[in-house]
Formats: C-alpha cells, structure tokens, sequence
C-alpha cells in the first residue's frame, strides 16, 4: 500500500498534467491488484487441504490454521466443551487430515427445585440422569417431554424440534394403617385419596380414612383405614352388594335405603347383629283381592219353522253367555303367590239359549233335463264319487259279491248313501248320472255324500261336489232330515268297506 502511494505522488509532480497523473494512478492501482490476485492465488494454494465431518454431514476447506481447534473456528464452527472433536483441537493439523464432531444435544433439566440447560452425548433419560449426579428413589417419576418415562427411554426431541424436557417429581413417604395392617407407601400425587387410588387401595362404602381423602400429601404422614363388613342384601328382585360399620340388620338397610312396610320380613331378624359376608333377604309381602269371572256357555237349541222352506234357517233367538264371579284374598311374597282364600262367589249373569229355526215347508218344483222334465222336492248339494262291484272289497266268488244294502244287483242307477242323509229307496236326480236310486250304504259314505253305483263294465270316475235332486213323492216328515250335517269337509278319495 505504501509502494503504490509514493508512485502516485511522484507521478503527480512531474510535468504533463492532470491527465497525466490520472493515467499514472490508475495504471498503479491495475498493477497492485494483479499482483495482489497472484499473491492471493499462490497464498491459497499454499493452504492445506481438510475434511470436517459434523454430525455425520462431511465438508472440504483448505486452510492454514496451525491446530485443529483453530481450523474448525476459522470454518465457523462454534464448539461446546461437551462436544467431541477427534483428533483434539489441539492437535497440529496435517493435509489431508480428516476431522471428526459429534456435537452434545442440548436437554432441559428440572429437578430438585432447579432448572438447568445440559450438554450430553447420553441416549437415555438415566444416562443423563446419571451424568447430572440426580440420583432417582423409589416411586420418584421422570417425565420426558409431557410423558411418564422410565430410566431406559430414549431421549427425544419435544414437539417442534425443541431440545428434550426432563422434569423430576420426587416421591414423598407415608405410612398406611390399613385396619391394623401397617406398610409404608412412596407417592408422587397431591391428596390422600389419589395416592390410595394409585396404590391399588380399594376402599368401600362405610370405610372410615383419616385424614380425609382429600388431605395433602405431607411426608411422614399417617394414614388410618378402618374397615367396613362386607354384606349381600338380597330385595326386590336385586343383590346389593355393600359394607357397612352399622351393628344390626336394621343399620345397614336404612343405610342402603331399603325400607320395609306392611308386612314385609327381614331375614335375619331387624335386630340381629352383623357379621362379615352376612346376606340379608327381604321377603316383599303383599296382600290383595281379586274376582274372577267363568263364563257360563249358552246352550242352542232348534226349533222347526214352517214358514221358512227346507234348507233355510233363521236364528230365532241370540245366545248369550252367563257370567260367574268369585272373589279371592290373594297373598304374595315377593311377586309369588303363596295363598288364596275363596271369599265369596255369585252368579253375575244367567245365560239366554240361543234359538235357531230350520225351515220345514216343502216346495215342489220342475227342472228341464236332458232326460226329460224332473219334479223334486228338495236339491241338495253333496261330494258326489262312484264305485263298482269289484271295488267293494269281496271277491267274486262271494255270494254277496256285487250285491247292494238292499239285496239289489249293483248297476249304474242304484247309489249309496247315508240314510239319516238321504232315506233308502229314495228317487233323485243326479246331472250327468241321470235317474238313480238309494239302495246302499257303505262304511264312508257319511253326511252329504253319494256313492254312484257301476257295473264292472260301464265304471266311470266321479269326484267332485254337485247338486243332485230328491224327486217326489215327498216322504213322511218323520224320514225329512231337515238339518243336514256340514261334513264331509275333505272326504277321503279311497275306498269304503260295505
């Protein structure tokens, strides 16, 4: 700088000018700074080659520091005593020379009342524990950002990527007097009550605690539990399940609520004493009056009208049931009937018979056919089937084979029938089957039902219902089956024996 200083002064005194010098100065400063850049360029290249690995991240500088630590402060790199250099700062560099640092994380101690900031290259929350000299008791808790952790849990950063947070909450020491039983407790809650929660105390109705649950927590404290009985109350359907310091029976349900009215028990006895596991039954006892009614049925009864026609009825009169009532004084325990005492019994209501009128007026009427003109007397509507001699069940060399009710020879034209139905001998006029007579009866044939006689030969399948007609002459009215029976409903399509 002082070499390029006197040439601009001696520059400015020569003749020629302003111009002169200016040319003469900036020439000067061109040559200084070339000589500068080669004097920097040779300078740099004189400098030793370096690798600096950081926390596992590799960086290259060339530098002239004469020791490791001087070369790492010159790169920018700010160290803690905490931190690890490998070779030490001491150490005279080399060229080539690889560096190593592992840096110490920083964690947030509150412990014992204070509250500091560490360095340390520990991987658990023991370790570092152990590395700040805090020594842990028994039940003392160490929370690791926010979060109960044991001495093994890994140090980890808190939310944000701030530095871990490590708070001690030392143990406090209480005795614990359970119903005589004596032992010693270590605790980090607030109360009483809490600490008995975490020790896994179960404490139960009746139980007396001194001091109170909600007590502070004060070391060398002294806690005393006095133990209820256990008892079972057993009411109303429910088991209640409770302690007690109550001495009788009677204590200990008017301490649970259960009242006891009327004739209710108790069983032991109101005044029994108490003992542990004792169970206690109520019997729920109630009294009440109840009437019961039967009904008395109605009986029917029919009555001929002769001015209704045959088929026809009508109801003359409506049946109505009786009615009988008894009263009773019912005992129940506990919802069971126990006893029933008849008290008293009336007929309430009479029953009325209930009338029904059938038809008995006979009209004669004519019916065109394909056989003729008809005049009947009744039509009747019945579950019509047929049948022939060999189905009848006798074989042919019976003497009775193909013989009817009657003695008749079997044919088309003689039919079977119920004769309280439809008497023997009687006419009628079967659509389809034509002329026919009731000369036969059979073992299923029952009700509205004909049976259309066959020969072997001429045999034809029936089965269905119909109308069929009963021609005159009108029989006698004591051969009238003026109420006709409702069966058959589903008659049976097999055979009937005769």
């Amino acid at each position: 700088m002082e070499t390029s200083l006197t040439a601009e002064r001696i520059a400015a005194q020569r003749p020629g000018g302003t111009l002169t010098r200016r040319l003469g100065g900036l020439l000067a400063l061109i040559l200084i700074g070339g000589a500068l850049g080669l004097l920097f360029l040779g300078w740099s290249r004189t400098a030793a080659p370096l690798q600096i690995e950081v926390d596992g991240q590799r960086y290259r500088l060339r530098t002239h520091a004469a020791t490791v630590g001087e070369a790492l402060r010159r790169a920018g790199f700010d160290l803690y005593p905490e931190d690890r250099v490998s070779p030490g700062v001491g150490t005279p560099l080399r060229a080539g020379m690889v560096v190593t640092v592992v840096r110490a994380r920083p964690v947030q101690l509150h412990a014992d009342g204070r509250s500091r900031l560490l360095r340390t290259h520990a991987a658990t929350v023991g370790d570092l524990l152990a590395e700040a000299g805090v020594a842990l008791h028994p039940a003392d808790q160490v929370w690791l950002n926010e979060r109960l952790a044991g001495p093994d849990a890994p140090l980890t950063a808190a939310p944000g990527g701030e530095p871990p947070l490590i708070r001690l909450r030392r143990a406090m020491t209480l005795t614990l007097n359970d119903d005589g039983a004596t032992r010693t407790l270590h605790t980090t809650q607030e109360t009483i009550g809490q600490t008995l929660h975490e020790q896994g105390v179960r404490l139960y109705l009746g139980d007396a605690v001194t001091p109170g649950l909600q007590t502070p927590v004060a070391p060398g404290l002294v806690v005393t539990i006095e133990r209820s009985l256990p008892v079972v109350i057993r009411v109303d359907g429910r088991t209640i399940r409770t302690r007690t310091r109550a001495e009788t029976v009677g204590g200990v349900l008017a301490q649970e609520g259960v009242v006891l009215a009327g004739r209710d028990r108790a069983t032991p006895d109101l005044d029994a004493p108490l003992r542990a596991g004792l169970t206690i039954r109520i019997t729920r006892v109630r009294e009440e009056y109840v009437v019961e009614f039967d009904p008395i049925p109605f009986a029917t009864v029919w009555v001929p009208d002769p001015e209704v026609e045959i088929d026809h009825i009508r109801v003359a009169q409506e049946g109505q049931e009786g009615l009988n009532k008894r009263r009773y004084r019912v005992v129940y325990e506990n919802g069971q009937e126990v006893e029933r005492v008849l008290e008293d019994s009336w007929a309430e209501r009479p029953p009325i018979t209930k009338t029904m009128a059938y038809g008995t007026k006979i009209v004669v009427r004519t019916l065109e056919t394909p056989d003729g003109p008809i005049e009947y007397w009744r039509k009747m509507r019945v579950y019509v089937t047929s049948y022939k001699p060999a189905s009848c069940g006798k074989p042919k060399d019976h003497p009775r084979y193909g013989y009817t009710r009657l003695g008749w020879k079997l044919r088309k034209g003689i039919v079977a029938v119920d004769p309280t139905v439809i008497p023997l001998k009687t006419w009628m006029y079967v659509p389809g089957y034509g002329l026919a007579r009731a000369g036969d009866t059979g073992g299923g044939v029952k009700g509205k039902f004909v049976d259309l006689g066959f020969s072997d030969n001429d045999y034809e399948s029936w089965h269905w219902w119909m109308d069929i007609y009963l021609l005159t002459p009108v029989p006698p009215p004591d051969k009238i089956a003026y109420v006709l029976p409702n069966w058959p409903r589903f008659p049976d399509r097999g055979r009937w024996s005769r």
